[in-house]
């Protein structure tokens, strides 16, 4: 059987894979990233587009700039892909991956957008776990979460 890597979206709308190893993690700092993931950075990995297949649903396009869309998912909103028009490349956003540990970023890109403060952030006291600060609401979060798991499911949405 061939390895690959797959992801998705949190709601499980969208899932999609690689069968070749993606390659190139990086984070953009570029204003546009920040926008498109409401985040201080985007991290991305990709590879050649005809290793990257779509294996359940749809991503919902954006073009952001007449040479890039971005892809979303229609449902729960979430960043999954940065793509040329036209291009042969494909990146996806490391988090919506099922182990985004495998894939630490390599370098940055559009630091000329960086907030200035945002290298500072590994040194910010760590909050302790919410099941260990409110474990009533970690209780209530975990009976009614509605993400999808880490791995590929047979159906969406699940049945009840």
């Amino acid at each position: 059987m061939t390895e690959t890597w797959s992801g998705g979206c949190q709601c499980g709308a969208v899932r999609y894979r690689f069968t070749a190893k993606p390659r190139g993690a990086h984070i953009c700092h570029c204003r546009m990233c920040q926008k498109a993931f409401g985040a201080f950075y985007a991290p991305l990995v990709g590879g050649p587009l005809d290793t990257f297949e779509v294996t359940r649903g749809t991503i919902a396009l954006f073009r952001s700039s007449e040479p890039v869309e971005r892809g979303f998912c229609r449902d729960c909103g979430t960043p999954l892909s940065f793509a040329h028009v036209g291009g042969t490349w494909m990146s996806v956003s490391i988090g919506s991956l099922d182990h985004p540990e495998a894939f630490p970023p390599e370098d940055q890109h559009g630091t000329n957008s960086r907030i200035s403060w945002v290298n500072d952030l590994g040194h910010l006291p760590d909050v302790a776990p919410i099941e260990e600060r409110a474990p009533e609401s970690a209780a209530a979060i975990a009976t009614s979460n509605h993400q999808h798991p880490d791995h590929d499911t047979a159906t969406w949405p699940p049945k009840a």
